[in-house]
């Protein structure tokens, strides 16, 4: 297999995994129609070519909040004062090494990063951000939208259809 190809098998493969990583190399092999050992080898060849980055559990935000208090889901645009690429390089770093930082994206065009932020409550939420916007005298502008209601949440690639419009399955 080229590194940079995936077959209908290899494209049935991750769409089974990233649905539920814990399933068995057995189960998983039937479910493609492929034998165990073809199963256990693909599944490697697609975890060292980079096509398989880590395999994780997704905690249930609900169930959490039982025990850790709701919380709040901040979804921040950060437009820095300097874009040169080491200031975006040097923000992007401090911010990917903060803890409460799900997740972070730079965006074009608007804000210069987006950031999904994970907070206790609202003084955790303004530490957060005093950690993260006001120490660096780079950061211009902060913007701030606190989610009421997570409507979808999914970290799955719609695979299965893409393989099938293009006809690869």
């Amino acid at each position: 297999m080229e590194q940079n190809l995936l077959d209908a098998i290899d494209l049935q493969l991750l769409d089974a995994l990233q649905r539920d990583a814990s399933i068995s190399n057995v189960a998983l092999a039937e479910r493609v129609n492929v034998s165990p050992p073809t199963c256990l080898r693909r599944v490697k060849r697609l975890t060292d070519g980079g096509w398989i980055e880590r395999q994780v559990a997704v905690l249930s935000a609900d169930k959490l909040s039982a025990t850790l208090g709701h919380g709040l889901s901040a979804l921040v645009e950060v437009s820095l004062d300097r874009q040169g690429s080491e200031h975006l390089d040097a923000f992007e770093a401090h911010a990917v090494a903060h803890d409460a930082v799900q997740q972070c994206w730079r965006v074009s065009p608007g804000p210069d990063f987006m950031l999904v932020v994970q907070a206790r409550d609202m003084p955790h939420y303004l530490a957060i951000s005093q950690s993260l916007f006001t120490q660096d005298a780079n950061v211009r502008n902060v913007k701030a939208f606190f989610a009421t209601k997570r409507a979808k949440f999914t970290t799955t690639w719609p695979l299965s259809s893409r393989a099938q419009a293009t006809g690869t399955l």
